[in-house]
């Protein structure tokens, strides 16, 4: 189905941080499959996994206990604040799952029979009926309503009107049950959460007996420089989700919660392929991987020499370039609105150059390489860069 904006190129083959298209061009690949291929291309521990594993069992069913999956639900548990994990097959299903625990504990806990999820204005949150509602973005709603009830929108970063959202929603059986936010917002423009703000927010969750879901399906997995996006921020959540770089391109997704509010009982959930041995097997050689490699040292390094390099782009275009932001390798570069040409405008140069980019928006220029990315490669990204702005 025509779902897709494509570009035109059609890629066979990566290595490392570069792939190829079926007419034998190289391009330094700075999208991952949008923050994804977390180990790049062909990366000998997932080849070792995955060819071990499919010689020893790929699926089987969620009726019998999968050692994959225990084991590497135990190294997210042993590895970050979660006490139970949900495994599904995309971060869709993750914040679906996570939706979902979230109205259960409401119901059952909070004593709520109407309750409501605070999400972010400009948030994303997946493609299906209840993520798109949760989304706080009207261009992927449109059309496809009735929407699913349960979801009100307050702006991103902004502590006073979230407070002012909860006191409005306290009316009899319709009552606010959780807040859930993105670490950093990636498809809003690459926005990082701020410190106080959701120091606060914890707090209030705290005080008034809120569930704080994050949706770290973009930011988790080191993506930022650290493991996960929330020890960014300095707080802990009752409910997270992970998914794209899980398992380095293999599809998986999770659910992460406490074991405060892990509500669900058997049959309240299930995914047939959620959680089969070999997206397991996978999942857990990136994660070994990533610490075994010093892969989030190279994150924090790599990452504050990219933003260096696009703040030096931005002073020698202040007319074209407005803003840097970012953690660890998620960055966005904001173009002012009256550059003259829009992000796809630039990414469609750039991969003239061979350089593969990914927008944020019309206005936000998205670099998420792999997280082995180089410094060399770091430096030959901006370069081709420079030239494909010198095109425009």
């Amino acid at each position: 189905m025509n779902t897709y904006g494509r570009f035109p190129i059609a890629l066979e083959r990566g290595e490392g941080c570069r792939v190829w298209d079926s007419e034998g061009k190289s391009y330094l690949d700075f999208v991952a499959g949008i923050a994804t291929c977390t180990l790049g291309h062909a990366h000998p521990a997932m080849v070792q996994a995955v060819t071990e594993q499919i010689q020893k069992l790929h699926h089987v069913s969620n009726l019998y206990y999968i050692r994959e999956q225990g084991e590497l639900a135990e190294w997210i548990v042993n590895h970050s604040c979660a006490d139970q994990v949900f495994f599904c097959n995309s971060g869709a299903e993750a914040n679906e799952a996570a939706i979902k625990l979230a109205r259960k504990y409401a119901h059952v806990v909070q004593e709520i029979q109407y309750p409501v999820i605070l999400t972010a204005k400009a948030s994303f949150h997946g493609r299906t009926l209840a993520t798109i509602t949760a989304t706080g973005q009207p261009k992927y709603q449109k059309d496809f309503d009735p929407l699913m009830p349960g979801f009100e929108y307050v702006p991103y970063n902004d502590i006073e009107a979230l407070e002012n959202a909860i006191g409005e929603l306290d009316e009899g059986n319709r009552r606010v049950g959780a807040i859930m936010l993105e670490p950093l917002q990636g498809e809003g423009g690459v926005r990082p959460g701020d410190l106080d703000y959701f120091l606060r927010v914890r707090k209030i969750c705290d005080e008034v007996g809120l569930l704080l879901i994050l949706d770290e399906v973009q930011v988790g997995m080191g993506r930022t420089g650290k493991l996960w996006g929330y020890e960014n921020l300095g707080i802990e959540p009752d409910i997270f989700t992970s998914a794209k770089g899980l398992a380095g391109g293999i599809p998986i997704g999770a659910m992460m919660c406490k074991n405060s509010c892990n509500v669900f009982e058997p049959g309240n959930h299930a995914s047939t392929f959620g959680g089969n041995p070999f997206a397991c097997a996978v999942g857990l050689a990136v994660g070994r991987t990533l610490l075994a490699e010093n892969l989030l040292q190279n994150v924090q390094a790599r990452g504050e020499q990219l933003r260096k390099n696009l703040r030096a782009l931005t002073k020698k275009a202040p007319n074209v370039f407005a803003e840097v932001r970012g953690w660890g390798l998620i960055n966005g570069i904001e173009l002012h609105t009256t550059a003259g040409f829009s992000s796809i405008e630039i990414i469609k140069a750039a991969m003239d150059e061979g350089l593969l980019l990914v927008p944020a928006g019309p206005q936000v220029v998205r670099f998420v390489p792999p997280l082995i990315v180089s410094a060399d490669e770091i430096e030959e990204a901006t370069d081709k860069l420079e030239r494909a702005l010198s095109r425009l």
